[in-house]
């Protein structure tokens, strides 16, 4: 039976943390504050508003939204992006994400200052990633992951670890992080031959391929450890990740849950680094 890597304990800590650091902040007058800029009415957008929300609500740390129709145009978008770019008390922004597809993404994300950035939203964010430096922040999603096997006291230096999907918000960025972490990392996607037989000979597996169950027994063995990023539901509504949990929780050593697992964490690693961008503006 494998050993399940809750998200809230983790939460829990980092928490403490930042609750400690809002304190001190507004000891020197400082509100840390997070600006949520979101077009249309998404259900997934008003699900992570709402869980944003309330976790800054329970942190001490503000949100100011900006709430825009689905037909929003650029030219009204950018100017409520140069707006929170020039507003000194809005320390992190996040916009969610998918725009409408009228919308030119790539240049509306590049808009935002990267020092407020606090989800990688803008290339030189990414640039961040991929460098090591201290340029905006890395994906709240990629940086959870980090966190819960820094927290269970995982130790990659060394470690085979396989990724399973190369998006920009979790397969690649965490890939490159683990690599700081001295890790040996492969990433798998679509187009990866005898992807089952790789995956089993890695000492983790991060699971962010965006398909139910992708990952099944055939994919694991005794002894490694699985975060499950992903975040998808079945035809009953019920909500699962990319790992067959029941398939692979008893044969490996540590495995995250869906729900449970990475999605709490995510939150307050937003939450976090709004409070870090108010530290490197003030201190």
């Amino acid at each position: 039976m494998a050993k399940i890597l809750y998200g809230k304990d983790v939460t829990e800590a980092l928490n403490k943390k930042i609750i400690s650091d809002v304190e001190s902040l507004k000891e020197k007058g400082i509100n840390p504050t997070l600006g949520m800029i979101r077009v249309g009415e998404n259900e997934s957008d008003l699900s992570y508003e709402r869980g944003a929300t309330k976790r800054c609500e329970t942190l001490g740390v503000e949100i100011v939204k900006f709430l825009l129709p689905e037909n929003v145009s650029e030219k009204e978008l950018l100017a409520v992006i140069d707006k929170v770019n020039k507003d000194d008390t809005i320390h992190g922004v996040i916009m969610l994400r998918p725009l409408p597809k009228h919308l030119n993404s790539e240049k509306i994300e590049n808009a935002l200052d990267p020092a407020k950035d606090v989800d990688s939203m803008t290339d030189i964010s990414m640039a961040g990633v991929f460098t090591g430096k201290q340029l905006g922040f890395p994906p709240c999603t990629a940086k959870a992951c980090i966190e819960i096997l820094d927290y269970y006291g995982i130790d990659c230096t060394g470690k085979k670890v396989v990724v399973i999907g190369r998006s920009l918000v979790v397969g690649k960025p965490v890939a490159m992080m683990l690599i700081q972490k001295n890790a040996t990392v492969t990433i798998c996607h679509t187009k990866t031959i005898e992807m089952a037989a790789i995956s089993r000979e890695a000492d983790i597996i991060i699971a962010a391929a965006g398909h139910a169950g992708v990952v099944d027994g055939a994919y694991v063995r005794a002894g490694q450890t699985v975060i499950d990023v992903g975040i998808n539901f079945t035809d009953e509504g019920k909500l699962c990740g990319d790992v067959a949990f029941d398939k692979v929780e008893p044969i490996v050593n540590a495995i995250t849950p869906v729900p449970g697992g990475v999605g709490g964490v995510t939150t307050s690693v937003l939450v976090g680094h709004v409070v870090e961008a108010a530290k490197r503006k003030h201190l």
